[in-house]
């Protein structure tokens, strides 16, 4: 049985209770069982791997690799993470810049494996802090998963603030990085939360779905500039609405259902 992270009732109050015991409960699962032997191992070996081939033929270094980027769906698939780890990131028009889960582009660019167009390599597996760095990943997304055990929306709400910090650093345009929210379903579920939208608005054509959202933004925030979301308290502002509205939702669906229940039971 894996270790289970405390959330308490979930909701905002669950939100508090992670910021104030998260660093103690990331401990406890970095130290539970598979998690503190695949790290281990993870450090030990990693700086041996020079080759993407290096990587994929070794199951445990790759399934804490992939996890830490949220990519270990695809651990099957070699050919095409190959393709990927291989990628030239100087060439928009490689695999790892073309598809619209930039994870991938992050996976290939933590590793290095792709030669540039003059056939240089920068492999960082070696490098002080890699192994580090990567294992603080694997850590985070498993202590991400756990809470989502008990409560997918504080899941969200953590994925949410961890994408943004680095989300609203990019170097891109900020349509670009409105359209990547919308194409990053966790970091779009939260957005569509807290601005009241219902599913239908992803039925939108893309530009007008990127006008919505950057209006109600601009009525949340006061802008729609997503460098905003570097200030932590911007992103809370976001989280915290976005579980309320959750919170509200999820009430009215019960009261509804047992609206229902007690009218079936009258007859």
């Amino acid at each position: 049985m894996s270790y289970q992270v405390w959330t308490g009732g979930g909701g905002l109050g669950g939100w508090s209770l992670l910021n104030r015991t998260g660093d103690r409960q990331r401990e406890l699962v970095a130290n539970y069982g598979t998690v503190r032997t695949s790290s281990a191992y993870y450090r030990q070996n990693i700086g041996e791997v020079e080759t993407a081939g290096g990587l994929l033929s070794d199951y445990r270094l790759l399934n804490v690799s992939l996890r830490a980027f949220g990519l270990q769906a695809d651990i099957g698939n070699k050919a095409f993470l190959r393709k990927i780890l291989e990628s030239d990131l100087s060439d928009q028009g490689s695999l790892a810049n073309r598809l619209s889960n930039k994870s991938y582009r992050k996976f290939a660019e933590a590793f290095g494996f792709g030669a540039n167009k003059d056939g240089v390599i920068s492999n960082r597996t070696a490098t002080k802090g890699f192994a580090e760095e990567i294992v603080a990943g694997y850590v985070e997304r498993e202590f991400e998963t756990r809470v989502g055990q008990t409560d997918e929306n504080l899941r969200l709400a953590l994925t949410a603030r961890r994408e943004l910090s680095s989300l609203a650093a990019a170097s891109s345009t900020n349509d670009t990085k409105w359209y990547e929210v919308l194409g990053n379903t966790p970091l779009r579920k939260v957005f569509q939360g807290a601005f009241g939208f219902s599913d239908s608005y992803g039925k939108l054509p893309i530009d007008r779905q990127l006008q919505e959202y950057k209006s109600a933004a601009v009525k949340m925030f006061g802008s729609d500039d997503m460098a905003r979301f570097s200030d932590e308290d911007t992103s809370e502002t976001l989280v915290r609405n976005f579980l309320v509205r959750s919170a509200v939702q999820s009430d009215s669906a019960t009261n509804r259902y047992s609206t229902a229940l007690a009218l079936l039971s009258a007859y």
